[in-house]
C-alpha cells in the first residue's frame, strides 16, 4: 500500500498556503456579493423614490391645470351673472322686460357651454326669469344659496353645494349673485347652474391610469364630483377622505401617499385649493400602478444579480456583462424621468397659456400684474396696461359661427402679439373677447402709442366683419398708466378698473379708437380715430 504523506511537511506547508488563499478567495466573494446586493438594494431604492417624486410633481401639476380650468370656468359663469345683475338693477327688476330678459338669458346659456341654466329670483324666492322651458311659478328660498344672499350683503359671487335641480332634475353645482333694491335693500339672487358631470369633459382628458382618480369638492368636505362618476357619490360627505386630510394638515396645496376611504386603493393624492373660490380638485395616481414599471425592472434586475451570484465563482465574466444590463436599465429610468419632466413643461405650458389662443391666459396676467407693480415700486418706473376689446363681437359669432370667432379670437391673439417690440410687454387673453397688454416701464404716451399701434395692426389684418360699420374687424382700447412706490399696499388690479372704465368710454364714444387716462392724450382723443393715428 502507498506510504502515508498526510503528515508530509511539505504537503503541510502547501495545504497551509491553500487554504488562506480559499479563504481569502471566499471572503472576497461574499464581501463583494454583499456589496453588491447591498449596492442593487440602494440603487433600486432610490429609483423608486425618484419615480415616486417625479410622479408627484405630475399629479401636482396636473393640479395645478385643473384648478385654472376650474377657476376659469366658475369665472365665466360669474361673469354672465354680474352682467345680468347690472342689467337688472340699472331698469330695476319691476320694470324689466321679463320676455327680452329670457331671450338674454337663453342666449348666454347658448353661447357658455359651462351653464346649464341662469335664473332670476326675487326677494321671496319666487321664481322671475328662467332661461329653461320650465313652467314658472316655482320657490327656490329654501336654497342654501338664497338664504346666504338673503342674511349676507356682500356682492361677491357665492359658490353653492351641489343641489338637484328642481327644473331638469339633475346634479348642479350653483354659482349665485345677489340682487339689491335702489336702496341697498335685498331684492332676489340671480343663478347659474353648472351640471356636475360637464366637470367629466374636463377630467377625462387627463390620464390618471385604470385605478387613479380626478375629483372635486367643496372645502367643507363635499364631494362634487369624482372620476370616474359615480352619480350616487354626488353631494356626499369627504370629511374622511384622503385629501381633505392633507388639506386640514397641508393648507391650500399639498401631496401625500395615502388609502382611499372609498375603495381601499392606495395612492399618491396631489390637490390645490382654487384660487377665489371654496372649491378644491384632487389628482391621484395608484401607488401600483406608479411602481409598475419600477417593480419589473427591480425583478429583473434581482433575477440577474442571482444568477450572477450563483455562477460567480466559474463565470466571473458575468459580473461585466451585469453592468451592462443594469447600464441598459439605468438608461431606460433616465429616458422615462425625461418623458415625465416633458410631461411636467406641457402641463405649466397648459397652467400659463390660454388654449385657445395660445398668448398668456387671466392667471398669468394676474400673476405678471402683481409681480410687475412690485417691480415699479422698486425701480419708481411707470406701468401700463391696456385692455382691447374687439368690437360687436357677438354680432361677429351671428354672423359668422363660433367657430368663425374662435378663429377670429385667434388672429387678433396674433396680431397682438406680434405687435409689441419688447419681450417685456406681456399680451394675454383676459376673458371673452377681451385681451390685455402688460407694458412694464412705459409712461401714459408710450402706452397709447403701443394702443394706437395695435389698433391699426387689428384693422391691417382685414378680417372680413359685416356687422362693423368698418366692414372689418376692429377693436377698443383703454389705456391706463400708474406709479407705484416701495412697499405700497395699493392693489394693482386697480390699474384693470381704471383701463376697463376707459375701455368702456371708448366703446360708448364710437368704439374704433383708444381712450387714455392722460389729459393731454384725451384731448388728442377727440380727434377722428384715424387722426389719431396719423398723430400716434
Amino acid at each position: 500500500m502507498p506510504p502515508d504523506r498526510s503528515s508530509d511537511p511539505h504537503i503541510s506547508r502547501l495545504a497551509a498556503k491553500k487554504r488562506p488563499a480559499v479563504r481569502y478567495v471566499i471572503a472576497f466573494l461574499s464581501v463583494f456579493c454583499l456589496l453588491l446586493v447591498a449596492f442593487i438594494t440602494w440603487d433600486a431604492w432610490q429609483a423608486r423614490k425618484q419615480r415616486l417624486a417625479d410622479t408627484a410633481t405630475v399629479t401636482s401639476n396636473m393640479a395645478l391645470a385643473l384648478a385654472a380650468q376650474g377657476e376659469s370656468t366658475i369665472r365665466v359663469v360669474d361673469t354672465v351673472l354680474a352682467g345680468v345683475v347690472e342689467r337688472i338693477e340699472h331698469d330695476g327688476l319691476d320694470k324689466t322686460d321679463r320676455q327680452r330678459l329670457r331671450t338674454h338669458l337663453r342666449n348666454m346659456v347658448s353661447q357658455v357651454d359651462e351653464l346649464h341654466g341662469l335664473f332670476v329670483y326675487g326677494a321671496d324666492g319666487s321664481w322671475v326669469v328662467t332661461s329653461l322651458d320650465q313652467p314658472m311659478g316655482g320657490n327656490n328660498s329654501d336654497r342654501a344659496y338664497f338664504r346666504h344672499h338673503r342674511v349676507s350683503k356682500d356682492r361677491g359671487v357665492y359658490v353653492g353645494l351641489p343641489v338637484r335641480s328642481r327644473s331638469t332634475n339633475v346634479w348642479i353645482l350653483p354659482v349665485s349673485r345677489r340682487l339689491n333694491n335702489p336702496d341697498g335693500s335685498f331684492g332676489g339672487v340671480v343663478l347659474g347652474s353648472i351640471r356636475v358631470d360637464y366637470f367629466s369633459q374636463l377630467y377625462e382628458r387627463f390620464d390618471t391610469g385604470q385605478s387613479g382618480t380626478i375629483l372635486l369638492m367643496h372645502d367643507n368636505g363635499t364631494l362634487i364630483y369624482r372620476h370616474p362618476f359615480d352619480e350616487q357619490l354626488v353631494g356626499s360627505d369627504v370629511t374622511k377622505g384622503s385629501i381633505y386630510r392633507i388639506y386640514q394638515e397641508q393648507g391650500p396645496v399639498g401631496s401625500a401617499m395615502l388609502r382611499s376611504y372609498i375603495d381601499g386603493v392606495e395612492r399618491l393624492y396631489s390637490y390645490r385649493h382654487f384660487d377665489g373660490f371654496p372649491l378644491i380638485v384632487g389628482t391621484a395616481m395608484a401607488k401600483d400602478e406608479i411602481l409598475a414599471k419600477w417593480w419589473r425592472s427591480t425583478m429583473v434586475l434581482v433575477g440577474v444579480i442571482t444568477v450572477i451570484i450563483a455562477a460567480l465563482a466559474g463565470f466571473g465574466w458575468r459580473l461585466a456583462r451585469q453592468f451592462v444590463i443594469r447600464d441598459n436599465l439605468e438608461k431606460e429610468l433616465v429616458s422615462a424621468r425625461a418623458v415625465l419632466q416633458q410631461d411636467n413643461r406641457e402641463l405649466a405650458h397648459l397652467a400659463d397659456n390660454d388654449v385657445l389662443t395660445g398668448i398668456a391666459n387671466r392667471r398669468r396676467f394676474e400673476y405678471e400684474l402683481e409681480l410687475e407693480k412690485k417691480r415699479a415700486g422698486r425701480n419708481g418706473s411707470p406701468l401700463s396696461l391696456v385692455l382691447v376689446d374687439v368690437d360687436y363681437f357677438k354680432r361677429y359669432n351671428d354672423t359668422y359661427g363660433h367657430v368663425a370667432g374662435d378663429d377670429c379670437l385667434r388672429r387678433v391673439a396674433a396680431v397682438i402679439r406680434d405687435s409689441l417690440g419688447r419681450p417685456t410687454d406681456l399680451a394675454a387673453r383676459y376673458g371673452g373677447e377681451e385681451f390685455a397688454v402688460l407694458l412694464p416701464g412705459t409712461d401714459a404716451h408710450g402706452a397709447r402709442n403701443v394702443a394706437e399701434h395695435v389698433r391699426l395692426a387689428v384693422m391691417q389684418a382685414a378680417i372680413p366683419h359685416a356687422s362693423n360699420p368698418p366692414g372689418v374687424v376692429t377693436i377698443s382700447a383703454g389705456v391706463c398708466t400708474m406709479r407705484f412706490t416701495s412697499g405700497d399696499d395699493t392693489d394693482p388690479t386697480l390699474l384693470v378698473e381704471r383701463a376697463d372704465a376707459l375701455l368702456y368710454r371708448a366703446k360708448q364714444s364710437g368704439r374704433n379708437r383708444v381712450r387714455s387716462d392722460d389729459e393731454e392724450e384725451e384731448k388728442h382723443d377727440s380727434a377722428q380715430p384715424g387722426q389719431a393715428a396719423r398723430h400716434a
